[in-house]
């Protein structure tokens, strides 16, 4: 619908997620840690500090704000979330383009997953493994003790930290520099610190894995593999560099999974198609090399799975204007899947690229009648209303989204092009605004605002709302000051 190299921030935050206290993992019972951070932060300090960082990754990473994968990510997270014992923060899981494999936790429940892993990934299962274990890192608060355990050797140490955290999402080079001038703890210390973590997460991981009706053997199967794959490079990649993977690591998960019992999934149609679509617009890959990626799938792949694969050949001829060869691919698979959201978002682009804007349209509303609540559909009827020039129309969904999304870059970006066509300045700039706060640029978001104010009728509801988000804007950017300063 809407239409980078690997970066020290993950490795960063996943090496200090797996930094924390002496070996618990081999006992027979989870611990009650949930007080054990407390005296270093709490819940609530920690989704401050979550919803800190995730404005900064905004503002520096390359977030996939992709509608149909985010939904899918998110799908797939709180099915887990809802099956993991001891959730005590929201979740959020989020794509990142990036072709190397890994996965990162941040504070407050926020879950980043490299497109990368999408590639190795067999099953959904196996990516369901990966995200499990870092639901795991949250809920066991591994960064927080992690903290805590500095902090008890060095007080000044949480506070230079937490700022290390800022000032590498920020500015990645410095904030690695501060880490290591603060990070006072032996490279064998660091390392026993991160096994236990990550056996830890492992055991917890295989366990809201069962729970959540995934297979529990994909975690030790993804393991073996990726092992095996890079047993004799001297480069390894991200994931293995912030998780390490011992052979003790290994069968540790094996013997865990074999306490459950094999589950024989068939394949996943949503993650086969999000793998599609990672393949054709999110791993890196040019059009021709995403196309000899499908072609040699499509010659292994048994014929019950080669309609996912088709889907994203349809992509790419999509994406390089081949309409005729993407047409000829997408609309069988639309019209013996009609409600399929994967379907119905790369057929209205097609519509919309050849200017049927009345079928676009009539199709997406029509799907709305049976997915009222699906993001997608939402926006993909906004931009195809917004295509067809019936802008108003299209600013009341998107108000009426943003309302519900508010931290949804996609609203707010289309409706700047809304309002911008029906030369509505104060909306534009306020929706403006709104994208500027998401990526914690709060002199941009006050300035866009204030103008708005101005722009706005004289004693109107708008400028009223205006005003009263003012004072929002400027309450947030005190906050996060606060919180900053305090490094």
């Amino acid at each position: 619908m809407f239409q980078f190299a690997k970066t020290p921030t993950y490795l960063l935050l996943s090496a200090l997620l797996t930094t924390s206290l002496p070996a618990i993992a081999n006992n027979a019972s989870l611990p009650d840690i949930g007080t054990t951070a407390a005296s270093t932060l709490t819940i609530d300090k920690e989704i401050e500090y979550g919803e800190m960082y995730m404005r900064m990754m905004r503002a520096s990473r390359p977030i996939i704000n992709d509608p149909v994968l985010t939904e899918y990510i998110q799908d797939l997270g709180h099915k887990l979330a809802a099956n993991a014992d001891g959730v005590k923060t929201p979740f959020n899981f989020f794509l990142i383009k990036n072709y190397e494999i890994n996965a990162f936790a941040l504070f407050g429940g926020n879950i980043g997953i490299h497109s990368g892993l999408f590639l190795h990934a067999k099953t959904e299962s196996e990516l369901a493994s990966v995200i499990a274990h870092e639901i795991a890192h949250v809920t066991q608060r591994h960064l927080a003790r992690s903290l805590e355990d500095q902090a008890k050797k060095n007080p000044a140490t949480m506070a230079a930290m937490l700022g290390s955290l800022l000032l590498t999402i920020a500015a990645p080079e410095a904030g690695m520099a501060a880490l290591h001038a603060t990070t006072a703890i032996s490279m064998q210390g660091m390392l026993n610190h991160t096994r236990s973590n990550e056996k830890e997460a492992d055991r917890i991981g295989i366990s809201t894995l069962a729970k959540a009706g995934f297979n529990p053997q994909a975690m030790p199967h993804f393991f073996e593999r990726l092992a095996e794959q890079y047993r004799y490079t001297t480069k390894l990649p991200a994931m293995l560099l912030s998780h390490p993977l011992p052979e003790s690591r290994i069968t540790d998960s094996r013997l865990r999974a074999n306490n459950y019992s094999v589950v024989r999934l068939p394949p996943s149609e949503r993650y086969l198609l999000a793998k599609s679509r990672m393949v054709a617009r999110n791993i890196g890959f040019s059009q021709t090399s995403a196309l000899n990626w499908f072609n040699a799938e499509l010659k292994t792949t048994p014929v019950n799975q080669r309609k996912e694969l088709n889907y994203g050949k349809g992509l790419v001829y999509l994406d390089s204007g081949q309409y005729a060869k993407a047409q000829q691919l997408l609309l069988p698979l639309l019209a013996a899947e009609p409600n399929n959201a994967f379907y119905i978002d790369a057929v209205t682009d097609l519509n919309l690229y050849q200017k049927h804007y009345d079928k676009a349209i009539n199709r997406l509303e029509s799907a709305l009648q049976y997915q009222p609540e699906s993001s997608v559909l939402q926006l993909n009827l906004a931009n195809a209303l917004f295509e067809a020039q019936r802008y108003q129309q299209s600013i009341k969904i998107l108000n009426r989204y943003s309302y519900q999304h508010p931290n949804d870059i996609n609203g707010w970006a289309l409706l700047v092009q809304n309002y911008a066509k029906q030369n509505q300045r104060d909306g534009e700039l306020a929706a403006m605004g709104e994208l500027a706060a998401l990526r914690a640029q709060w002199g941009l978001a006050i300035s866009n605002y204030t103008q708005a104010a101005q722009r706005a009728k004289l004693g109107s509801l708008d400028q009223a709302r205006y005003d009263a988000r003012l004072d929002q804007l400027r309450l947030q950017q005190a906050k996060f000051e606060a919180l900053r300063s305090s490094f």
